[in-house]
Formats: structure tokens, C-alpha cells, sequence
């Protein structure tokens, strides 16, 4: 007598997708925060990516014609008001300088303070959405429990941070040549709990600067890149020590394989990020 028991069929690859967007979705909704730190917000259009939200504007022969660029230092504007470390904001904009000046320098020039450059680049965190420590040490625990049992575990999708934040790019003339504003949050698959109130602005601070660098350093709208290419630049930017540049020895070295550890143990990022080089 033939068996009517049928096989339980395993999760299409559609389901897991399925499951995995939604994962993805779960994420604090940071709105675009215009500040008043650009020169002009004439002219730009709307863009981003799944987890992005994305203004900008670039005049791509200017910035292609360009081969040297300075970075001025980022500042934040009236982000938290005020309920933030001093120190833990000046990480997070020397982790922006560093993103932009390492990404940058994968084609131009990156010269030093008060050099000449065709093209100037400064930054301005507009707002910080602040990462519920109590949460994250909550999340690290369980996900460091569950890494034991080899079991993949997201992260508790409340109290996520995000991070907002615009900059330019302006040429010798002063006139702008390419600008965005740019927010994103943190989710529960992609962004490691941080048990720090900007541990999650500084996670999503090397997504900002690469994105800014890849659309100066193409002329054109930087969500239209690959993800493979978008990924490559994120791995360098995280682990790679040595700046092509001596400009961006002024930011310090990047965390490097103990930033990642830092990351997994859910560890401050002062922790891992001793922030700008001390000047001798």
C-alpha cells in the first residue's frame, strides 16, 4: 500500500528572501534632516538605495575634470541637542573624515590643511538618532549566546540608532559641484549592536563617506553602482590600515580586524577607535 505521507518541503528560496527583506525592512526610519551647511539645495534630486534615503546633485564633468581634493573637518549641527559625549561625537566625525579621505583617495589626490585642491569636501552630521545601550547589551548577549549554539539570531528590532548627514563638494571658484543629504538606520541584520548611545551613527558613518566618495569619484549618481563594487569598498574601508595618502594618516588608523571584534562584542567604539592622530 502506497504511503500518503508527503516529504515537508524545505523553504523555497523565494520564502527566505521573503524573510530576509522583512529582516532587512525592520530598521529605524531616519527622515533626511537638510541642515544649513551647504552652500545650495537648488537642483537636487531625489535618490538612495533599499536602506538609504538620498538627495544630491553633481556636476560630473567638473568633478571628473578635478584630481586633487581636501577634506575639511565634519561637524555636527545641533544633532541630539547637546545629550551627546563630546568624545563619542568626536569619533563618529573623525570616523566620517576617515571614510571620505580612504575613499576618496581611491582616484584623487588628497592633500593636506590649507593646500591648494580643484575640489574642497566638508560634512556636517545633521542628526543622530541614539542607539538604546540597555537594548543593545540586551541583543549582544543574546546573539553572543546563540553564536555558541551556531545558531544566526537578528538583533532586537528596538532602540536602533541611525545617523543623517549632508556634504559638498566645492571648487576653487567656491562654487558647489556636487552635494547630498543622506540618512539611513540601523537594522537588525546588517548594523551590530553597539552598546554605546552613537553606536549605531558610528556603524552607518563609513556607508556615508563611501557613498559621497563614489559619487565624486565617478560624477554620478552612487546607488547606481554595483553591489559587488559597493561591497569591496566597504571591506577596505574597514580593514585597511595603511592610507594611500599621508592626509589621511591624520584621522588615525582604521580599527582594522579589532574594530570587528569590537563590533561582535558589542564593545563602544572607543574601544577599537582611538579617533584622529595626535599631532607631535
Amino acid at each position: 500500500m502506497a504511503s500518503n505521507i508527503q516529504p515537508v518541503k524545505m523553504p523555497t528560496q523565494a520564502a527566505v528572501c521573503a524573510v530576509l527583506l522583512a529582516l532587512l525592512s525592520s530598521c529605524t526610519n531616519v527622515p533626511l534632516q537638510q541642515g544649513s551647511s551647504l552652500g545650495s539645495y537648488a537642483g537636487m534630486a531625489v535618490s538612495g538605495g533599499s536602506l538609504t534615503n538620498a538627495k544630491l546633485r553633481v556636476n560630473s564633468p567638473a568633478v571628473l575634470a578635478a584630481q586633487t581634493v581636501r577634506i575639511a573637518p565634519t561637524r555636527v549641527e545641533n544633532a541630539g541637542g547637546g545629550s551627546f559625549e563630546p568624545k563619542d561625537l568626536a569619533l563618529l566625525t573623525n570616523a566620517i573624515d576617515r571614510a571620505l579621505c580612504r575613499g576618496l583617495s581611491d582616484r584623487f589626490k588628497v592633500v593636506g590643511p590649507n593646500q591648494p585642491a580643484d575640489l574642497v569636501v566638508h560634512a556636517t552630521v545633521t542628526d543622530i538618532v541614539a542607539t538604546d545601550r540597555a537594548v543593545a547589551a540586551t541583543s549582544t548577549v543574546a546573539t553572543l549566546g546563540a553564536s555558541v549554539a551556531m545558531v544566526p539570531i537578528p538583533r532586537i528590532p528596538i532602540g536602533l540608532g541611525g545617523l543623517s548627514a549632508e556634504a559638498e563638494a566645492v571648487g576653487q571658484d567656491g562654487t558647489q559641484q556636487a552635494a547630498m543629504i543622506w540618512s539611513r538606520g540601523a537594522n537588525m541584520l546588517t548594523t551590530k549592536a553597539r552598546i554605546s548611545s552613537v553606536g549605531d551613527a558610528y556603524s552607518l558613518s563609513s556607508a556615508f563617506g563611501a557613498d559621497f566618495s563614489r559619487m565624486l569619484i565617478k560624477g554620478q549618481d552612487p546607488f547606481k553602482a554595483t553591489s559587488s563594487i559597493r561591497l569591496m569598498q566597504k571591506i577596505k574601508a574597514s580593514f585597511d590600515s595603511d592610507p594611500k595618502d599621508d592626509a589621511c594618516k591624520a584621522f588615525g588608523p582604521a580599527p582594522g580586524i579589532k574594530g570587528a571584534v569590537a563590533g561582535q562584542l558589542g564593545l563602544p567604539p572607543s574601544w577599537s577607535d582611538k579617533g584622529a592622530a595626535v599631532s607631535q
